[in-house]
Formats: structure tokens, C-alpha cells, sequence
């Protein structure tokens, strides 16, 4: 099962999905930061669209545009975990390792090392604009 984080994730999953040579079920989940942090010294994630689909004994791959801090895909796959999966593993389009936070994150691959620039296009977004871009560009802000 593809799970993409909504919204930026939408392009590159449609485009693994038509790549993968095996049958497989897509499903999204949708997650939002809140401003402040959490009692852990954390930013506190809050989901806003849960899984249509059960993920017990299911082999699931999470696909994210790009991994920064690690805060969001960590409290992610800490509560697919909590499900069950058979395998769980991480997809990411752009990587960002040297602003993680989070160490034990399932990246099992890696599409590219990205410079820390802000991105537009192929689903990134600035102010919910230029997601259609067929490719990224660098945002100038």
C-alpha cells in the first residue's frame, strides 16, 4: 500500500504508482503542524485526514515530498506502527539529512540530497500556488 502525505506528495505519488510493476492500493493522510510545541519540546503534529484503509499485516510505504526535521513523518510512522503493518518503510523525493532531527526514521529511499532552498512545482507549493509546475523549481521568495 502507497500512503502519500497530502498535499505536496500528490505528483511524485502518481508517478511511482504508474512506475511499481506490482498491484498495490493508494491511500492518503493528511497532517498539519501547530504553532506551538508540544510538552516533549517537540512541534506537536495534529492529523487532519486519516487512512480510508486498514494497515494490520499490510506492507506499507510511506511517500513524502521531502524529509526535513523528521518531526512529522516520525509521529507518522510511529502511529502506522501502532497499527500493525507488516513492513513499514519510507519513500521520500527530497531529503534534507542534515536537518534531521529524528535518527531512527524508516528512509529506505531516497530520490535526491536537496540543498536547504524552498521548492515550487511537480506538488510543492507557495501559498497553495504553482503545484501544477511540471517540475521543481527554486521558490524566490
Amino acid at each position: 500500500m502507497l500512503v502519500a502525505a497530502l498535499k505536496a506528495s500528490f505528483m511524485f505519488l502518481a508517478d511511482l504508482s504508474r512506475a511499481l510493476p506490482i498491484v498495490h492500493r493508494v491511500d492518503f493522510v493528511e497532517l498539519a503542524g501547530y504553532g506551538g510545541r508540544s510538552t516533549g519540546g517537540e512541534s506537536a503534529v495534529r492529523l487532519l485526514k486519516d487512512l480510508d484503509s486498514d494497515i494490520l499485516d499490510r506492507d506499507v510505504l510511506v511517500v513524502e515530498d521531502v524529509v526535513d526535521t523528521g518531526l512529522t513523518l516520525n509521529y507518522l510512522t510511529k502511529s502506522f506502527g501502532l497499527r500493525s503493518p507488516r513492513s513499514l518503510a519510507v519513500v521520500t523525493l527530497l531529503d534534507r539529512p542534515y536537518r534531521r532531527l529524528v535518527d531512527d526514521l524508516p528512509v529506505r529511499y531516497v530520490g535526491f540530497t536537496a540543498p536547504d532552498e524552498f521548492f515550487v512545482g511537480y506538488g510543492f507549493d507557495l501559498d497553495e500556488l504553482y503545484r501544477n509546475l511540471p517540475d521543481l523549481h527554486l521558490a524566490t521568495l
